[in-house]
């Protein structure tokens, strides 16, 4: 499913968060006009990644039982429902899911971030 089918998306140029808020993983509960829509957003490197906060598997968040997100090494997230990892840089399954998370394109403008189009 793509970040744009679930009925809560935000529309693009929706403000996330400061950039300044990113520490590690961050989980937040974006409100919308239709409700609200669960987001994981992550510095990489010197670029952002965004992730819609639904494992593909049963479509819960993936900080359900805990907010230890990231791998030992960093490079992936965690279901912390049933140990599923995907890489952070791409949300593509790496073990535990037949899919991978569902991206949400973002873009930093003066020191926010931004759903991009």
């Amino acid at each position: 499913m793509a970040w744009t089918d679930y009925s809560s998306a935000p529309t693009v140029g929706t403000r996330i968060c400061d950039a300044a808020e990113i520490d590690g993983v961050l989980s937040l509960s974006l409100q919308t006009k239709n409700g609200i829509f669960p987001m994981l957003v992550m510095r990489w490197g010197e670029d952002f990644r965004a992730y819609v906060n639904a494992c593909p598997h049963q479509y819960l968040p993936l900080d359900y039982h805990g907010g230890q997100l990231l791998s030992a090494d960093g490079t992936k997230l965690l279901c912390t429902v049933h140990g599923a990892r995907f890489a952070i840089d791409t949300g593509d399954a790496v073990d535990g899911a037949e899919c991978g998370l569902d991206a949400v394109p973002v873009v930093l403008r003066n020191g926010v971030l931004i759903v991009s189009g």
